[in-house]
């Protein structure tokens, strides 16, 4: 070790204060662009990789981003519903093959999805434990959502009240877990998969009543006639399904008139799914047609937009720190100046002097690009998962 590094390193131990202070300044200052920089590469990653694997969004003309972010992440709003019948037509046509996605609700706080299993395959979901759901009142759990909610094969979970305060409103039905999905590092980890029927059941399209036949309780019976029993307002719809009740369940309507939030549509190749484009572009004006790798990445472009004022930003902070650096040297040596008398007077020249300082400056500011890359590497090893809970909060 040369002695201008090793009086360098003296005097950085000595004056730990003010080295610290001059490394915490040159380390927030270089960690900002680089923080801000990985976030948005791995968000740019993460929701493009999920948009480029959904071809087709189907929906109710509305926001395209809040019917493209609604099929892809089932957190927001979708526009409105599309009627079951839709796809139908979308299958006949030849031109797609059609996912339905229903998710208007939520259990604890988690969406609920209604979709068919074809889903499962379309993400290439596994799964870890049970199996899919076959009947009516059967739920699938997403990976976190059984860890957040201590849930395993064969437990219950409720659904939400859609108002606490509407005592008159729809009562939550209570599903069984019949399958938990492995890990796959996306929105699905996050969600409560059901059957279509399941949602409509917790929507009010179709219910179950109790049998009443040998029901002894006055208050449940107005009156017996010829066989028929006339129930009171006191036999509730179940809200559980169970291998007794199934049979009693029934829905009102044509199904095919029911609801919808959105529909993925996978064509077999670019002929059909320009074909397909073309019939909503010229047909029914109240249904869109949503690319969402284009919507997603109109959207990036605007957040790398305002990228931009971060960066002038940065810039800007980057000038301030260096301005005082400068006068933290200055300073720093006309403090110092009898000290470089001495040293002068008993031997060290200018060039050995100026080496010193040289020294100094460049062990602070290797120490602050040390913590930079330490840190750097920590906000890197985290970004996938913090920025996954940023886009299930949209």
């Amino acid at each position: 070790m040369s002695g201008t590094l090793k009086l360098a390193l003296k005097y950085i131990v000595y004056n730990q204060f003010k080295s610290l202070i001059l490394i915490g300044c040159i380390f927030l200052t270089a960690l900002l662009p680089i923080a801000i920089k990985l976030l948005l590469w791995q968000f740019n990653e993460k929701i493009l990789s999920r948009a480029d694997a959904t071809p087709i969004v189907i929906g109710v003309t509305g926001s395209r981003l809040d019917l493209a972010l609604h099929a892809l992440y089932f957190k927001t709003q979708s526009p409105g519903d599309v009627r079951m019948g839709e796809t139908t037509r979308i299958r006949e046509s030849g031109l797609a093959n059609p996912i339905p996605i229903n998710s208007k609700f939520t259990a604890r706080k988690y969406p609920i999805v209604g979709t068919t299993v074809d889903y499962f395959e379309f993400r290439e979901l596994q799964l870890s434990t049970g199996t899919l759901f076959a009947m009516l009142g059967e739920c699938v759990l997403g990976a976190s959502v059984a860890d957040a909610l201590q849930l395993r094969v064969g437990d219950q979970l409720l659904s939400d009240r859609e108002n606490v305060l509407d005592i008159a409103g729809l009562y939550p039905l209570k599903m069984r877990v019949v399958g938990i999905l492995a890990p796959s590092q996306s929105a699905d980890d996050h969600a409560v998969f059901v059957d279509l029927k399941t949602v409509w059941v917790i929507a009010g399209f179709g219910h179950g009543h109790q049998d009443l036949a040998n029901e002894t309780d006055a208050g449940k019976i107005l009156a017996r006639t010829d066989g028929r029993i006339i129930a009171s307002a006191a036999v509730l719809p179940f809200t559980e399904v169970t291998a007794e009740n199934l049979e009693s369940f029934h829905f009102h309507g044509d199904s095919e008139q029911f609801p919808l939030t959105a529909i993925i549509a996978i064509p077999p190749d670019v002929k059909s799914q320009t074909l397909l484009e073309g019939q909503y572009d010229v047909g029914d004006q109240a249904l869109q047609f949503v690319r969402p790798a284009e919507t997603v990445r109109e959207l990036m472009e605007m957040v790398f937009q305002i990228k931009l004022f971060f960066d002038a930003n940065a810039i800007l902070i980057a000038i301030s720190t260096l301005l005082l650096l400068v006068l933290v040297v200055m300073l720093s040596l006309r403090l110092r100046q009898r000290e470089m008398q001495t040293m002068f007077k008993i031997g060290c020249s200018r060039g050995t002097i100026a080496m010193l300082q040289c020294w100094e400056l460049a062990i602070v500011f290797a120490i602050a690009m040390v913590l930079v890359a330490v840190a750097a590497w920590g906000i890197w090893s985290i970004s996938g998962d913090l920025v996954e809970s940023l886009l299930l909060r949209t």
